[in-house]
This record gives C-alpha cells, structure tokens and sequence, in this order.
C-alpha cells in the first residue's frame, strides 16, 4: 500500500467485530425495511412479466444494505444521487411507495410524473435526484450539487450511489479528483455487486480493488461486506460525519451482489447458477433475520407481520398507479423547457432605466472580448449565486483573454480554475445549477466540448422533462467556435448546429459588440440550460456599445440590413461577411436584407419567414458543413411556411465538406467567404430577373 492510501484511510472507524447489536425497536425497523424494497421488487417483477410495467427494469434484490444501512443515517437537507438501480435508494429515502409504483407504470402521479419511469425517479422535495441511466453520468451530478452545498455555507453531505462499472469511465476518475481538488462534502458509494451488466469485474479491470482507486485521489476510503446491513449503517454512520464536519469527500466501496438478473430483459448465461445461489445464501435479509432470531430481538410472529403489513402497502400502491390517469397527449412538449418564473429578482433586467454603471457603458467603443468581460462583471457582481469555472479562467485568465483580472475582483471561490476533465466540471456545473446556483461554465473551444457531450445532451437537457419539472438546469455554457485563424482540423469546429439538434437546450450565437455584452444577462434570466457559442474571428472586432446591448434575448433575430431582393439569413462569425457581401452588392443594385438569427434554438422563424416573403427568394450563408447543417432545418421551414413566395430555389454557402485544412488558401477555400456570398447572391437574383 502506498504513502497516500496509508494516509488517506487512516481515519478511526468501527471495526466490525466491535459492532453491537441493535435494540429491537432498530432491528424491527431494518427488516421492515429491507423487506419492503425486497417486496416491493419482487412485485414489479411479477407486473413486467404481465406488461404493465415496461422498458428497462433493473431490481435491487440482494442489494438492499447498502441503500437501508446508509440512507436513514442521512439528514433531511442532504441531497442522494443514485443509479438507474435506484428503486431501493428510494424506498429507503422515504418517497411513498404509491408515488414510486404509478411512476413505474408511467402516470400523472408517479414521483416524475410518469416522465422517467423505473430509471429516473425524482423527489427534489425530498433532495433525491433521481436515477440515471448513464453508468457514472451521475457523479459529476454529485461533485457539482455538493460544490452548491459549499459555496452556499450549507452543512449538508451529497450521497452519490454507483455500481462498480462506473468505476471504468472518465467521469468516476474525473468526480474523485475534483471533489479531492475542492474538499467538497461527497460521499461516494460504490456498489460493488461483480458485475458491469455481464461483464465480470476481473474481465474489465486490470486492478479489480475499488477502494485503491479512489484512495489514490487521496480520497478516505474502505470496503464493507454490503450483505451485513450492520456492518454498512455502523461504518457509513462515521463517514457520513466525517464528511459533514469538513474533513472532505469519503468513499465507501459496498461488496454486494443483485440476486436476480441485471434487468428483466438478461438471460443471466454469464454467471453460473451455483455462484447465485452461494451468494443468495448469505444475503442480507437471511442474515440479519437469523442474527437477530438468535440474539431474541425478533421472531418469526414478527417477519411474518411485517411481512404481511407490507404485502398490504404493496397492494395498495399498485391499485393506486393502475387507477391513476395517464398523461394526455396533448402534455407532449411540456417540461422539455422550464415552466416556472424565468429568474430571480437579483438577476432580471427589467424594463427599468439602465444602472449608472450600464450608463456609463453606452457609448464606448469596445472589443467583443471586452464586452464579454464586462458581461460577466455584472453577472458576478449583481448576483453572489453566480459563480464561474473552466479550463484556465482563471490566473490564465482564459485562452482568450476574456476571463482576464476577473480572478483578482472575485477571488478563487467563484473563478474556478478546472483541471482538463470536461465531462466532469461540466456535470458538476449541471448538479450545482441543480443545487440552486447559477454557474458559468467555459469551455475552451468547442470541440472539447464533445467530451461533455454525454453530460450536456443527456443531463442538461433532459433532466427537467425526465423529473416531470422538478428539476430545470440554469447553467451557462460558453464556447469558443468557429475557424478562420489557421488552427487545423482539430480546433476549428463550427458545432453550433449539432446541439441546436437537441430539444431542452437554449443556443445562442452573438454576433456583435451589443450580444456578446447582452445575451449573457438574458442567459441568465433563463431557468434552462444555455450554450453560448462565441466566435473567435470575433473576439477582436470593435464596435460602440448601445443601449440595445441591454434589452437582448433568447428568442428573437434581427434585421441587420434592410433590402428588397434577397434574404440572407446567417449568425455568428459569417454575419459580418454577409454584410460586407451586402455593402458590395449594392454598388451593383442588388439590395441584400441581412437576418441575424442570434438564437439557433429556438429559431425565430416568424422573422426570416417575413424577410422571405418580402424579397422573394433566401440564401442561407452557415459556418457548418453544408450536409445535415442548420442551414438545411432553415430551408425546410422556409419550404414548409413560404414556398409559394419564393422566386427562386433557396441557396446555401456552407463549409467544405472537409476537415478544415491548416494551409491559408484551403481554409479560405474550406469556409464561406464575402466573395462565395456574393457570388451565390449575384446568382440568384441575376438568374431570377
């Protein structure tokens, strides 16, 4: 063993032979509830053979101590991450057993509303926040509610539960060290029940001792037998205090094993009979009924009471979710999007005079980069909730220079330098949102953030539908985008279009000095997830600041040039282009009306619509490749909405369908150029006439 994980296990704890045993009154109450998760899986199952419960099923038979041992010892206001495994988490967290079974049949009064079902139970009165279907996607969830927890000077503990297969991706390795780096109040439950799926543990790791791994992010970490409910309570009751008096994240690796299959749909061929039936012998409820019987706390006049107490609660959960309505159809779209207020008092920008600082502003001229900058110095000093993190934000001062002297104003608690783990400071952004405060999140350029993706597409954006609108997602996520400066492939992605793809999320792209000041403020107004897509052919271009800057949106383009015959609608780094395209067309008599989408989801469509209907025909100018573009959803609405208006057929100038070359010539080539603009516009109304 090495110095650190000497160091970092060092910490007093029960040994398990110095374990007393409960009164009667805690022994009754265990069994009770281990029965009732034991009883009420076992009913589940029964209903999934006869087609009332559907999709994936995955029990928690065999497994019951962990969730029983650990999650009575928590308080009220610590908030629980759990696994798609979860259905025991639950239960023992107290959600009512009425609620959890119409959610498993998918309806109205189920915990999310009938929006998750067996994977994603919700209960944000209750700090439980759900299942996940992604292995490990909830353990940046954890780093980041616990890092909310801390900044707010609330003394909670984040309760984060996870099977062993976790412990094989990023996000596990990424979590531990960030909750390590901060001294966050994490603890960490590995539920180690052999096997990812039907993989066995010694077949996908080279080192199959858990509890080292996390030891080696310095992290206080034990093994537990998880069949002795004992054993669990008695050593989780020590961490969870240690953790709740500041001694940082701990780790508690639980050696279990589920009893029955790993979901309903597996024909177990992976593990051998004789091994179930050896581990089915010291399961839990055997062995703590037998310790107890032997010890006279309980009879069997007693199990079979409980027994039958809980058969009852049981039969009334099921009738209440088969008499409970179904969702109407006609609900499809809600909570894909927030419903409530869209923000707090701290952060709106109401129809009142502008501040003095703001005042101040007008009239300046100023880079984009400094416009962000200045943005993000309101938001920081107008509300203590907001807080930022990323790669280099800080003493770097970001790649680009626009988290630049904002360390030195704020200090290191809310500029928060990150290691080069995107998925997770990017999850834990998403769970600190979740825990109520506004984060900030920069990634360096976009292309890291397909390291996040898992994150952003499958917890930002779905967790609020998923919890039936319990829980929307106010984060921030900003992003350097877009090529013209000689990075090559790798570093000059235009992505904006992939994540306006996907429902949930809001995607803006600021153009001008007066966005880039002002759509971060309207960012925040927001209760929903917002990428913010910042180009950096822009980030030197100058402009006066207006007062517009100060009344921006999320859902509304704009008319940059007004001309009779052609729309050309575009966004981001290519709007300045088209203008100048615009400006050069004109000396020829064709007048170009320029549209700047800024919101790429949602689209405006009602304004470029109009636009087209006025001049008659629409050229689409998208940094994106031209194949399954946004560009290509543009000219699909206009189709759908004005095709009868149109003149002449819709053009697009997109990128190359290459990787973008570092040479100068082929990366001019590779985009859209003021000259390939003018030349499709030039065509188009020339064809027409």
């Amino acid at each position: 063993m090495s110095t650190l994980q000497t160091e970092s296990t060092a910490e007093s704890f029960p040994k398990m032979g110095e374990i007393a045993l409960p009164t009667r009154e805690q022994a009754l109450a265990l069994l009770t509830q281990m029965l009732r998760i034991r009883q009420f899986e076992d009913r589940c199952a029964q209903l999934y053979t006869e087609q009332k419960i559907r999709g994936f099923l995955h029990l928690y038979n065999g497994e019951e101590a962990v969730a029983v041992g650990i999650i009575p010892q928590l308080q009220g206001s610590d908030g629980i991450v759990a696994t798609y495994r979860e259905h025991g988490h639950a239960l023992a967290r107290g959600l009512p057993m009425t609620a959890l079974m119409a959610e498993m049949y998918g309806r109205q009064t189920g915990s999310s509303g009938g929006r998750g079902g067996s994977m994603h139970i919700f209960d944000v009165s209750r700090r439980f926040y759900g299942g996940n279907a992604i292995v490990g996607g909830g353990l940046p969830l954890a780093v980041g509610l616990a890092l909310a927890d801390k900044l707010a000077g609330r003394s909670a503990v984040t309760a984060c539960f996870f099977g062993e297969g976790a412990v094989a991706e990023g996000e596990f390795h990424e979590s531990l060290n960030l909750a390590a780096l901060w001294q966050l109040p994490v603890f960490f439950i590995c539920e180690n029940n052999g096997y990812a799926m039907g993989t066995a543990l010694e077949r996908s790791e080279s080192v199959t001792d858990i509890r080292s791994k996390a030891a080696a992010y310095g992290l206080s970490a034990q093994s537990v037998d998880g069949m002795d409910v004992l054993q669990v309570q008695s050593l989780a009751t020590s961490m969870i205090d240690a953790v709740r008096a500041g001694r940082g994240p701990h780790f508690l690796e639980c050696r279990t094993y589920r009893l029955r299959a790993h979901s309903m749909f597996d024909a177990q061929l992976y593990r051998d009979k004789a091994e179930v039936e050896a581990w089915r012998a010291r399961g839990p409820l055997i062995r703590f009924t037998a310790r107890c019987k032997a010890a006279g706390l309980i009879d069997e006049a007693d199990f079979l009471r409980i027994e039958q107490a809980t058969n009852s609660e049981i039969d009334a959960a099921v009738l209440f979710a088969e008499q409970s309505p179904e969702e109407p159809v006609g609900s499809l779209q809600r909570h894909v999007y927030a419903e409530q207020p869209a923000a707090p008092t701290d952060v709106a920008q109401s129809e009142s005079p502008l501040s003095e600082a703001q005042v101040q502003e007008v009239g300046r001229t100023m880079t984009y980069r400094e416009a962000l900058r200045g943005a993000l110095r309101e938001a920081l000093n107008r509300d203590p909730k907001v807080f930022m993190m990323g790669e280099d934000i800080g003493r770097y001062g970001g790649c680009y220079a626009v988290s630049k002297e904002l360390l030195a104003e704020f200090g290191e608690a809310r500029i928060r330098d990150t290691p080069l783990s995107e998925s997770g400071f990017v999850g834990a952004g998403i769970g600190a949102a979740l825990g109520g405060l506004r984060p900030i999140v920069e990634i360096m350029t976009v292309n890291f953030s397909l390291l996040a993706l898992d994150q952003i597409m499958n917890n930002a954006a779905t967790l609020n539908h998923m919890s039936g609108g319990q829980c929307p997602v106010p984060v921030i996520i900003r992003m350097a985008t877009g090529g013209g400066r000689q990075l090559a492939a790798q570093h000059s992605h235009s992505l904006e279009g992939w994540y306006a793809h996907i429902p949930g999320l809001r995607i803006v792209a600021p153009a001008t000095v007066d966005d880039a000041r002002g759509m971060l403020a309207a960012a925040l107004r927001s209760p929903d997830p917002v990428l913010i897509f910042e180009h950096v052919g822009l980030l030197n271009r100058e402009a006066v600041l207006t007062s517009a800057a100060f009344t921006a949106d999320l859902d509304h383009a704009s008319v940059r040039r007004v001309g009779r015959d052609l729309t050309v609608i575009t966004y981001g780094g290519s709007l300045h282009k088209c203008l100048d395209a615009a400006t050069q067309l004109a000396t020829e008599g064709i007048e170009l009306e320029v549209v700047d989408l800024r919101s790429l989801r949602p689209l405006d469509d009602a304004l470029f619509i109009r636009s087209v209907q006025r001049t008659h025909r629409a050229l689409i100018v998208d940094e994106g490749w031209r194949s399954g573009s946004l560009a290509a959803e543009i000219v699909a609405r206009i189709v759908e909405q004005a095709f009868y208006e149109l003149d002449a057929p819709i053009a697009r100038v997109c990128s190359a369908e290459v990787p973008i070359p570092y040479p100068k010539q082929l990366e001019d080539a590779a985009l859209p150029s003021v000259a390939s603009i003018v030349a499709a516009a030039r065509g188009m109304v020339r064809h027409a006439s």
